[in-house]
């Protein structure tokens, strides 16, 4: 079995798969979508993408190819190493077709990528295929309006029951001494008002004429304010297991480097830096040194955290 053929089984359970020193493979799951210029429905799928600056290997490849084939987990190290080189050595004169996954070339020193579109990666779509509608022919229907003769409905005049106008009498004077008491009560409400706003301004003008003495202050406090975030991060790796991505965190921390962990990214790989800086010219600087004499895999991840 070759090498796509592996990928292609872990694309089933994994978002990304890294191919050491070539990139990686990532998958977004996309929704069921109609095309309406040839009444297709399309079930939910996953598309694959090709990122290049995931070259670190996380050994996820790796160690599926030690466990399907029974060998050691160097030996999968040098046959992926192995296909790669044949992988960059055709693809400088043709295309690079790898089966399940797409087809690679190379345009202007750039390596494109064109996915396939035949296999579908997201499991809970599986025995899902493609199905095509027939368009619905309507007929139309004539609507007859009919005009009906209005009926005349006869006004009769009654006469209201002599216990109703009692009843209208007595509603009007609950009405009435309803109104006089919510009357009385927004007046009491304003006298209250009133004398409440008189004691109020008597103890302002007690607080305006006296004098308040400190004989201890209170120490002042020195508070320092970051200036500036840091939002440029020069990338030392992603990995799939945290174990190692801790490992290299220790290894730079040793060689002298700020690094840290900057945490999980979309593909669920721990990320990690060599330092953090506030601007784009210090993080480009070092950028250039880090690349120039410790790893030229390395990038620039501009966010804030």
């Amino acid at each position: 079995m070759n090498l796509a053929n592996y990928i292609s089984d872990l694309l089933y359970r994994y978002e990304c798969v890294i191919v050491p020193k070539f990139g990686g493979f990532v998958t977004n799951n996309k929704s069921a979508r109609i095309d309406g210029s040839n009444h297709t429905i399309f079930p939910p799928y996953k598309q694959i993408t090709f990122n290049a600056h995931l070259t670190n290997n996380d050994g996820l490849l790796a160690n599926y190819i030690a466990s399907v084939d029974h060998i050691s987990y160097e030996c999968a190290v040098n046959y992926i190493k192995f296909e790669i080189d044949a992988w960059n050595e055709k693809l400088k004169n043709q295309e690079l077709n790898l089966n399940g996954l797409g087809t690679f070339n190379m345009s202007a020193d750039q390596l494109h990528f064109e996915p396939q579109k035949r296999i579908n990666y997201l499991t809970s779509s599986f025995g899902l295929s493609n199905v095509v509608r027939s368009e619905i022919e309507r007929e139309s229907v004539k609507v007859v309006e009919k005009t009906a003769s209005p009926k005349v409905i006869p006004i009769v005049e009654k006469k209201a029951p002599n216990y109703l106008k009692y009843a209208a009498i007595f509603v009007i004077g609950l009405s009435a001494i309803g109104f006089a008491g919510k009357y009385y009560q927004s007046r009491l409400n304003e006298n209250e008002m009133v004398e409440a706003q008189k004691q109020q301004d008597l103890l302002e003008e007690k607080i305006e004429n006296a004098t308040f003495v400190i004989t201890k202050p209170l120490p002042t406090l020195n508070l320092e304010v970051e200036s500036s975030k840091k939002n440029f991060h020069v990338i030392a790796g992603a990995f799939r297991f945290p174990e190692n991505a801790d490992r290299k965190v220790n290894q730079l921390l040793q060689e002298g480097y700020n690094a840290r962990i900057l945490g999980v990214n979309k593909w669920k790989l721990t990320v990690v830096s060599y330092g953090s800086y506030s601007s784009r010219n210090e993080a480009l600087e070092n950028l250039s040194q880090i690349r120039k004499n410790v790893a030229k895999d390395s990038w620039l991840l501009i966010q804030e955290f």
